[in-house]
């Protein structure tokens, strides 16, 4: 496996990615991932988590600043929520695989050692993220992905999604190579910083219902 620094024109996590390789060893590499600039920043890289068996995928935008922190995706409060609605819905979570469309937490600060502030992943950031969600895809072969917000969607199906569109419906696309089903919903955070929170939660719950019958 090459070890290159990317250049800011040409970045990919792509030679980085180890192939034919299962979750752990997958995790191992992407802890030295070094494909696009915002590793330089975060405090790790954040890998998914769930079992390579998994019937559902969730995947998210970028890991927040307490999943930065410890290492995994979904810990912090949106990550909460999410598991309260998924169970509403009738899917287990501990029976999901859950990761992110970027890898590592982009965020600024209004001042030297204040909150990190995040900060949406652009498109290009998320593309040259994509083999990894790409090799995650190929082990856990889920018999269905749940999009959880636009930067997500638009990582995965590209510039032209519109989550408020298709949000809670079934979609049968091609992602990465392979054929997959899909049901996309607004992502968690997006709830916590509503005005309407519980209106919003009731709309995610529903959204996630749908997937819930996509499975049964």
């Amino acid at each position: 496996m090459v070890r290159t620094s990317a250049s800011e024109d040409a970045y990919t996590a792509g030679p980085f990615v180890p192939e034919r390789a299962g979750l752990a060893a997958l995790r191992r590499a992407a802890a030295d991932c070094r494909g696009c600039p915002l590793h330089r920043d975060a405090t790790q890289t954040v890998f998914g988590a769930g079992s390579a068996d998994a019937r559902v995928m969730l995947v998210g935008e970028q890991p927040g600043d307490q999943e930065d922190r410890q290492g995994k995706p979904f810990v912090g409060p949106a990550g909460r929520l999410l598991d309260r609605a998924l169970a509403e819905a009738g899917i287990d979570p501990s029976e999901a695989y859950v990761t992110n469309a970027v890898k590592h937490f982009k965020f600024t600060r209004a001042e030297p050692r204040k909150r990190r502030i995040h900060k949406a992943p652009t498109l290009r950031e998320a593309t040259a993220c994509g083999p990894w969600p790409a090799a995650e895809l190929a082990v856990v072969e889920p018999e269905l992905i749940v999009v959880l917000g636009a930067t997500a969607g638009k990582a995965l199906l590209g510039s032209s999604f519109r989550v408020t569109q298709v949000r809670g419906t079934v979609l049968e696309e091609e992602i990465h190579g392979r054929a997959e089903r899909l049901v996309p919903t607004v992502h968690p955070s997006s709830v916590l910083r509503s005005d309407g929170r519980e209106a919003a939660y009731r709309g995610l719950v529903s959204d996630l219902k749908v997937a819930a019958d996509a499975l049964s």
